[in-house]
């Protein structure tokens, strides 16, 4: 089924949005850090804009000492060490979804301290119910696209201008 609907819905969306437009909404990070990488690999490091190299080479050893912090604390500390794969999503998938997964995660945590048990049982089913109905939504609404009706709902966080 996958390989018959991913690139049914690639192609809805391909038709009905600026897919890949760094201006637009559906800006396709991955193609850009693709095209990047290869001009890295054809034209090397020199490409870069200056100080670069360095300010990446510090966040990964951030990372690192994350990851190294992560492992050696003791587990009552741990929970309060961010995950740096956790911390990069939002630099991937644009800051909509990062809205979205942080209002999610507080949720969740105020859901834990009212009561711990209903949480633990009822928030992945809550979760994949939410992130259903967006998906479900998404294709609805790239369906008006293609007929050039505008959704009667429209939540959009950009600046006016």
């Amino acid at each position: 089924m996958g390989c018959i609907i991913s690139p049914l819905t690639f192609m809805l969306f391909y038709k009905a949005f600026d897919v890949g437009n760094p201006d637009g909404y559906w800006k396709a990070p991955y193609a850009l850090i693709y095209h990047c990488m290869a001009i890295i690999g054809v034209e090397g490091f020199s490409v870069l804009p200056k100080h670069r190299l360095s300010v990446s080479a510090g966040i990964f050893a951030f990372a690192m000492l994350l990851s190294i912090a992560r492992d050696i604390l003791p587990r009552r500390y741990v929970k309060y060490v961010p995950l740096p794969m956790a911390m990069v999503v939002p630099f991937l998938v644009g800051g909509s979804l990062a809205i979205d997964m942080c209002i999610g995660s507080l949720v969740v945590f105020v859901w834990e301290k009212m009561d711990k048990k209903d949480a633990t049982i009822q928030v992945p089913a809550v979760a994949s119910g939410l992130i259903c109905g967006d998906g479900i939504w998404v294709f609805t609404s790239s369906l008006l696209a293609l007929a050039k009706i505008n959704p009667p709902i429209r939540m959009k966080f950009t600046p006016a201008s």
